[in-house]
Order: C-alpha cells, then sequence, then structure tokens
C-alpha cells in the first residue's frame, strides 16, 4: 500500500476498504479529500503520517436512529487485538488532518475510529464557514452520544479490537465531545480533551446555553474516567475563568486523576497542523502526553 504523504490527501485508490464498505458502494468518496480548506493556511506544512504497516478502512455500522454512520479506521496490521481509540473531529469533520491523526494513532499500536457525526447534513469540511456552523449545529448532543454507543458496539465486534480497553480524544468541538462521553460511557477507559469549550460564554442566550448543554463544567461528579484537558493560555475563544472553574470542579468531585494542561503562549487550534494557529512545541508536547495517558490506561 502506498505511503499518504501527499499534503493535498490521498487518493481513493490509497485505502483498503472493507467490505461492508465495498456493499455501500463504496464510502472512500464521501469524505472530503484533503484538508478544509476554510481553515487551510497557505504556508501550511502539515504532518503527513505514511500507511506502511497498517490497515485503513472506510466502514460503515447504524447508528440508534437508523442512519448507516460512516466512520474512518486505522489499525496496525496483525491480528490484534488492539486497544481502541474514538477520535472525534473538529467542525470539519473527518478530512485528512483528523484521518492522519488516525494514522498516528495506528502507528502507536491502538485501533483508531473516526465517526462522521456530521454527515446527515453534509460533510462540513468543503463548506464555507457560515455553512460549516449549520451543519455543526444540527449534530445535538443525543445524537453524538449515540453515535459514540453505536461505534463501541460495532468496534466490540470486530477480532482485532480490545473493546475492554477504549479511549477517546478530539478536538475544538471534539475536546467538548470527549467530557460528555468520559461521563456517559463506562465503557471509556481514558480521555484527552483539545480545547474544547467548558462552560458557555459569559454572554451566552439561555438558548445557547440550553443548546450546549451538558457543559463540562456540570459533568465532573460523572466523569467514569481520568480526562486531560490540553488547552491554550493564548486561546480567545475559551477564557481561562472557564479552564480555572473546570479545574475545581473537578477538585471538588474529588477526580484527582484528571486534570488540564495550559500552554500559556498557545492559541485555540495549537494541534492543528494544517493552519496558522498551529504551535509545534506545544503540540507535540500534548501528544506526549496523550501516548502516556493511553499507555497507562489502556494496555
Amino acid at each position: 500500500m502506498p505511503d499518504l504523504v501527499r499534503p493535498e490527501g490521498p487518493e481513493p485508490d490509497d485505502f483498503r476498504f472493507s467490505r461492508r464498505a465495498l456493499a455501500a458502494g463504496g464510502l472512500g468518496g464521501l469524505f472530503f479529500a484533503g484538508y478544509a480548506p476554510a481553515a487551510l493556511a497557505a504556508q501550511a506544512a502539515p504532518i503527513a503520517t505514511g500507511s506502511e504497516g497498517l490497515i485503513l478502512e472506510t466502514v460503515s455500522y447504524p447508528a440508534p436512529d437508523g442512519f448507516d454512520l460512516p466512520a474512518y479506521v486505522a489499525r496496525p496490521a496483525g491480528d490484534g487485538p488492539f486497544p481502541l481509540v474514538v477520535v472525534v473531529s473538529e467542525i470539519f469533520g473527518v478530512h485528512e488532518y483528523i484521518r492522519d491523526v488516525c494514522r498516528r494513532l495506528a502507528g502507536a499500536g491502538y485501533a483508531a475510529i473516526a465517526p462522521a457525526f456530521f454527515v446527515r447534513v453534509a460533510d462540513p469540511a468543503g463548506a464555507e464557514m457560515a455553512r460549516v456552523q449549520e451543519i455543526v449545529a444540527a449534530a445535538g448532543y443525543e445524537q453524538v452520544m449515540g453515535d459514540i454507543a453505536a461505534t463501541l458496539d460495532w468496534a466490540s465486534q470486530q477480532l482485532w479490537a480490545n473493546a475492554e480497553k477504549v479511549g477517546i480524544t478530539g478536538w475544538c468541538w471534539g475536546g467538548k465531545v470527549v467530557w460528555q462521553a468520559a461521563a456517559r460511557f463506562a465503557a471509556i477507559d481514558a480521555g484527552v480533551a483539545w480545547y474544547g469549550r467548558l462552560a458557555p460564554p459569559a454572554d451566552a442566550t439561555p438558548e445557547q446555553m440550553a443548546a450546549g448543554a451538558p457543559w463540562p463544567v456540570d459533568l465532573a461528579d460523572d466523569l467514569k474516567a481520568p480526562v486531560l484537558g490540553l488547552y491554550g493560555g493564548a486561546d480567545r475563544g475559551i477564557p481561562l475563568a472557564s479552564v480555572e472553574a473546570m479545574r475545581s470542579a473537578l477538585q471538588r468531585a474529588g477526580q484527582t486523576e484528571s486534570g488540564i494542561e495550559v500552554y500559556p503562549e498557545a492559541p485555540h487550534g495549537f494541534h492543528a497542523d494544517y493552519r496558522d494557529s498551529y504551535r509545534a512545541g506545544a503540540a507535540a508536547d500534548g501528544w506526549a502526553k496523550l501516548l502516556a495517558l493511553f499507555e497507562r490506561r489502556l494496555r
């Protein structure tokens, strides 16, 4: 299988499709081929992870609402079983950045699964920002939790998957989902949340507060596994006050294994290597901490 090293993203023939995907008419074309253009920096040099030693698939499985949910899967070659990591995208969906993250995790020995939470409406990766926001707003809490439940159920039926060892990680929109899922699912053993909102903005309307619920700051008592939050001190959308509120909530709840790391100079999106916000040092340190947590909890 060729290495996936093209910065513009893979071609359909780069993937090994599952029988389920082929039966569904070839899901490879469903995902946007490259990086979300709405956020792609002109000078970006994204990390490109090769496929050597990996099996890459695009699969689908039924969600609780009957939708046939597509997902990108990257796992080590071999029989396994491999510990699972659910990968929750940012608002741009399963574009090349998220697929590359899955391959990085697979290279570290995990079976990574990235569900396409938004495609009931449309794939947001190739859309303009106004349309992206509409698409993402349609993915409500119960739908997303149902999609994660379906992902865990499907993975538990795969011989290569160790469904007794499950992690979850996500970025931005997906970072918030990590906190929510760790409070909802006892099957999750560890989570890493990259700069997901923790509390509603100070000027949020009652409608906005309700639409974003449940907020992580209100879920500390319910966490069923350790969560590591990775946040930027220069994030203009997530004030440090909300980070401190989350830290206080974790302390009150006795969640001593959960915590938050703040990179003082890092902006929002500091791990996104295709964007201007990318900060290589903070991204590398956060990734090392992710791997360390998963090593402790999933091996």
